[in-house]
Formats: structure tokens, sequence, C-alpha cells
């Protein structure tokens, strides 16, 4: 083989090479996100997430805070299976 085939070569590889490495790089799976008025996201398995501040207590009750713009809502339930929401709206 000459000299410019042998060249030729070696520069075809490295274009097959970045290109490939491009196309993977492009075919990532971007994070799904999940529409505005939804109360909760999808993590990177797809399993639902609570979009608020949500704490668990060991007796089973939770308290969550959702904010939306100057409003904050307040989920609570209580061992007993009692739910409680109030929200608050706070102008600017």
């Amino acid at each position: 083989m000459s000299n410019t085939a042998i060249k030729l070569l070696i520069v075809g590889a490295f274009a097959l090479g970045a290109t490939a490495a491009y196309a993977a790089a492009q075919s990532a799976p971007s994070p799904q996100q999940t529409p505005k008025g939804w109360s909760y996201q999808l993590d990177s398995h797809g399993n639902r997430v609570p979009k608020g501040n949500r704490v668990t207590n060991p007796d089973g009750s939770w308290r969550e805070e959702v904010r939306q713009g100057n409003c904050v809502t307040v989920k609570e339930k209580s061992a007993t299976g009692e739910y409680k929401e109030t929200r608050q709206c706070n102008p600017a």
C-alpha cells in the first residue's frame, strides 16, 4: 500500500471513531419532566416522588408542605388516618 492509502485509512478510522462517540453521547436518555400541575416528580427510575417536603414519622403520620408561588399548602395525616389540608397565600 502506498503512503497516501495508509493516511486515508487512518483519517477514516479516526472519523468513524469520532462519529460513534458523538452518536453515543447524543443517545443518552434525558431525565423525564413532569407537567407543572402534577403533585409528584419522576425519579431516574420512573418512580413517583412527591414534590413537596414530606416528613414521615415512625408511627406512620406525615406532614408535607408544597409551595406554589406565594401560596403554601400544608398536608397532614395522623397515625390514625385523619387527613387535614390547609392553604395560606401571602401577597408579595
